[in-house]
């Protein structure tokens, strides 16, 4: 018997090597650099997500565990195309992309860039949101699908509240805030939104629109008014779309194909997919960059520890990992200037601050740019308060200057389940963060006290790196939520861009010459295999993480709540839809 399990065991061990060698042989025969024939059509598909930051260091196709396509990776992909005589077009396929207002932007300015290299971009819609079209609308041509739903009706804003699910469950939130604008708190201790909530909701969903009417309608030559009175009419069908000028035509994937052949002039169009191009090379182009600039990354909600993902599959940056990642660029001296990427909702307020001290060690040593995507509110904007440039999107979802205190009380929870617990303290605080009752009026004046506190540093902070006095930043502050083009307007923000503007800060700042080419490095440096193979990943976990999503949006607040603690955490999350 014991012959027969060592063999199985044996034979289980062979087995994993054999898997793990193999697929290691896979990864480095995928990581070289393709042949691409003359000819050739980029074939960019525009759905899904497009990360900020690649989790793996290699490809895991053949498990249907690919690597995503970066935001990076999508400029560069850009770049080279516009460089590289052997491609002769990009075409790009349209339908559910899964990004932020402001990485939405980067995409049409990559494309408008693009295009200036005199080669033209063609876009295919199967569909789509208004997100989609945004992005798709900056291409040459724009084609949909003959019996395809292209979902542009304007934009909402929706927002759950749990008070009364949470009082259903026994449940009862804790919480306190500082700033009247710090609308965090509402969805667990209102039933709807206060006025302050809705004014900046409002002003929010004011500022996207604008911004989509005016790029969809220089697009597409109409005036903004125009497009407003398209965008009433909508959802459109396919010949409706046609019919509206939303789109140059309905053609079938095939027959989008032979449309490219005709205006390219070619026999036999060869596409060759962003999977495969992102492989070719800079260097082999002509555009290596003799100055190393770090690209790091701080993305996910802020917690204390290292950087993981949270029950719900949501990016968690961690201080402990973000600490070690700075200072392993600030020692090293080849690099010649540093773009801190933020995309960051924030959250454990302690944890932020450690990481804005070690970012203020590493500009004394580098020269520094901060450049955000999507969001970068509250922790996320509090650790970039060093007197570095800021750079941000006009759809950058920014400030939310202000601190609130959240718990969970459970007691009624318990009692339903049948769970009693007996708590013995020593000390007059020390069951303070107890999820077995209330605070008293003595203990939430005490953390009223301690956020009030955390507050005045954070605007004092801001205030500093801002260069204005602690009043003006308070009247911007209070926990407000601005869009990168108000940001800038109020001087929270230094200029609007994304990658390229960066990049020419960042040179600015070290002292280069506009001539003067980059070769960026990305930090931190992504998981290797060995690391990834054993991560536990579970199908049903995946489908539960889906679906509290899709009914309750970002919960990854959620653990540090039950934690309980003070958090630099912005009020919601937008979604664009």
């Amino acid at each position: 018997m014991l012959k027969y399990l060592l063999g199985v065991l044996t034979g289980i061990i062979l087995v994993v090597m054999m898997v793990v060698i193999g697929a290691m042989v896979f990864a480095s025969l995928e990581s070289r650099e393709p042949g691409i024939e003359t000819d050739s059509v980029l074939s960019i598909e525009l759905s899904g997500d497009l990360p900020e930051h690649q989790f793996m260091d290699f490809s895991l196709d053949f498990l249907g565990q690919g690597t995503s396509v970066t935001m990076l990776d999508v400029r560069n992909m850009f770049q080279n195309a516009a460089a590289d005589k052997r491609i002769r077009a990009v075409a790009l396929y349209c339908d559910g992309l899964e990004v932020g207002w402001a990485r939405a932007q980067e995409l049409r300015w990559d494309i408008e860039q693009f295009q200036k290299s005199g080669k033209p971009v063609v876009a295919l819609l199967s569909g789509g949101s208004s997100l989609d079209y945004y992005v798709a609308s900056a291409a040459d041509q724009v084609y949909i699908l003959p019996e395809a739903l292209l979902d542009v009706r304007g934009f909402r804003a929706e927002v759950s509240f749990f008070k009364d699910t949470l009082a259903k469950m026994g449940i009862q939130a804790e919480m306190e805030n500082v700033g009247k604008y710090k609308s965090a708190v509402e969805p667990y201790s209102r039933n709807e939104m206060s006025d302050a909530f809705r004014e900046v909701t409002n002003s929010i969903l004011d500022e996207i629109f604008e911004q989509f009417l005016a790029a969809t309608s220089e697009s597409r030559g109409k005036t903004p008014e125009q497009m407003r009175a398209i965008v009433d009419d909508g959802p459109f069908l396919s010949s409706k779309a046609l019919e509206a000028g939303l789109v140059d035509g309905m053609l079938y994937e095939d027959e989008f194909h032979d449309k490219l052949e005709e205006q390219l002039s070619v026999e036999e169009l060869n596409e060759i997919s962003s999977k495969r191009y992102r492989k070719v090379s800079r260097e082999s182009l002509g555009l290596g960059g003799d100055n190393k600039v770090a690209v790091v990354y701080a993305v996910g909600a802020i917690m204390q520890g290292d950087n993981d993902n949270d029950p719900f599959g949501s990016r968690i940056l961690g201080s402990d990992s973000f600490v070690e990642t700075l200072r392993s660029v600030r020692e090293d001296e080849e690099t010649k200037a540093v773009i801190l990427r933020v995309d960051s909702p924030g959250g454990d307020a302690f944890a932020s601050d450690e990481m804005w001290r070690e970012m203020q060690l590493l500009q004394e040593a580098k020269p520094l740019v901060v450049s955000m995507s999507d969001v970068a509110a509250s922790g996320g904007y509090y650790l970039a308060m060093t007197k570095a440039p800021l750079v941000a999107y006009p759809g950058t979802y920014t400030g939310s200057i202000g601190v609130f205190f959240g718990k969970l009380n459970l007691h009624g929870f318990y009692e339903k389940i049948g769970l009693k617990k007996e708590i013995l303290t020593r000390g007059r605080y020390a069951d303070i963060y107890t999820d077995y009752r209330s605070l008293t009026e003595v203990e939430r004046a005490k953390l009223r006290e301690g956020i009030e506190e955390t507050y005045r540093v954070f605007v004092q902070k801001v205030a500093d790196a801002r260069g204005k006095a602690w009043d003006e930043i308070h009247e911007l502050a209070q926990g407000r939520v601005w869009l990168g083009s108000q940001a800038q307007r109020n001087g929270l923000i230094d200029e609007i861009g994304g990658f390229e503007k960066a990049i020419e800060v960042a040179k600015r700042e070290a002292g280069l010459k506009e001539e003067d080419t980059v070769r960026l490095v990305t930090y931190p440096t992504p998981k290797r295999f060995i690391d990834v193979l054993f991560d536990r990943q579970s199908a049903d976990l995946s489908r539960l993480r889906g679906f509290l999503r899709a009914h309750f949006g970002d919960i990854s607040s959620w653990p540090a709540l039950l934690e309980g603690g003070m958090m630099r955490l912005t009020p919601y999350t937008i979604t664009v839809q």
